[in-house]
């Protein structure tokens, strides 16, 4: 079952939603800035969506998503009553997939968020010839059954590239994309990850396009499982 975590301080709208996705979803329903990010921090590799209120007691759901998205590409959709342009353009350029004004119909946010858990589905578990890679737990596990937890930063860039095979990454792509544009990471902190992560999947799937970046080879042999 999806796990969604709600953010919403209202009591009444919070409850209403909280009763009405839990018939279709596993929800965590918190009502501030605080509770929220504690429990994204202890569950951040099983959220598969975030609903944000923009308007928090505590803080701010712009912060709170530029938080989440700097720690996982958990897809965010917002829920506010701050729904003029500028609060838009805001909200997408963190990266949030939906921006719902409030007051809003009930069935159109079930239906947005369905179509955001559908675009953003993606696979747990790639059994490679050599390793099986798990996103949900973020392990790599060769076939000898020695079990390696690398680094957020490494899991995360190996998923950018299975994604978005047989697309070539750029160094700042890969930059941009998992650290944001005001993190001063080197080219060399990348070529020095796709190091560890070519040691670790024991293959030739991340190939190296001289001048450009780095590719994933979807290697016909692969399962994927969902």
């Amino acid at each position: 079952m999806k796990k969604i975590l709600l953010v919403e301080d209202d009591a009444s709208l919070g409850q209403t939603l909280s009763e009405r996705l839990s018939k279709e979803y596993q929800v965590a329903w918190k009502k501030n800035f605080t509770e929220a990010w504690i429990y994204f921090v202890q569950h951040e590799a099983e959220i598969d969506l975030a609903i944000l209120d923009v308007g928090l007691p505590d803080g701010n759901g712009f912060d709170l998503a530029r938080k989440i998205k700097a720690h996982y590409n958990t897809p965010i959709l917002f829920l506010t009553a701050q729904s003029d342009a500028e609060n838009r353009l805001q909200g997408y350029e963190i990266g949030a997939e939906e921006f719902i004004p409030k007051p809003f119909h009930l069935k159109e946010l079930l239906l947005r968020l369905s179509h955001v858990l559908a675009a953003h589905a993606v696979t747990k578990e790639y059994i490679l010839e050599t390793v099986t890679i798990n996103f949900q737990d973020m392990s790599i596990k060769s076939l000898s059954g020695k079990v390696e937890y690398p680094s957020i930063s490494d899991m995360k860039t190996l998923k950018l590239l299975i994604e978005r095979s047989p697309q070539i990454l750029s160094r700042d792509e890969i930059i941009n994309e998992i650290w944001g544009e005001d993190k001063m990471i080197s080219h060399r902190t990348i070529d020095n990850m796709i190091v560890r992560l070519r040691h670790l999947i024991e293959g030739d799937y991340i190939r190296s396009v001289r001048g450009t970046g780095y590719q994933y080879i979807n290697h016909s042999k692969k399962e994927e499982l969902a």
